[in-house]
């Protein structure tokens, strides 16, 4: 199953975090959130689709996300947990680790924010920017 989720840059989007990736629904952003790559997503976890929960929800899933900027791309890939819960309404976070809560979506992931190409984050300072984080569940 695929899904895309919509979301802008931000002036503080900085892309640091060793562990971490992050989108959010939410407009506003401090230097302080170094994981998250976009803000003004369309969706939390809460509002994924309810089969594409149950699919990152079986820890047999394979999860790959695609971030999509203008004519950049980052791919990740990880997998899906049976621990999830998928109910946080603002926030999407993949994780490096096998860590849980209600703002993750994908665990065990092959890649953080700190290793997002910088000209990618660099067209992500810039608020009017558009990008798409793409998620595919098999």
């Amino acid at each position: 199953m695929r899904f895309e989720i919509p979301f802008y840059g931000h002036e503080n989007i900085r892309s640091l975090h060793p562990k971490t990736i992050e989108i959010t629904t939410e407009s506003h952003l401090t230097v302080n959130g170094d994981c998250i790559v976009g803000v003004g997503a369309s969706s939390g976890c809460n509002d994924l689709p309810e089969k594409l929960k149950m699919l990152l929800q079986n820890s047999k899933s394979s999860v790959d996300c695609t971030i999509t900027v203008k004519d950049f791309s980052f791919k990740i890939k990880g997998r899906g947990n049976d621990k999830l819960t998928l109910t946080n309404p603002h926030d999407i976070v993949i994780r490096k680790s096998s860590f849980a809560c209600p703002r993750t979506m994908a665990t065990n992931c092959n890649a953080a924010s700190d290793i997002i190409p910088r000209q990618m984050i660099k067209t992500l300072q810039d608020p009017e920017t558009k990008g798409i984080f793409t998620v595919e569940v098999t």
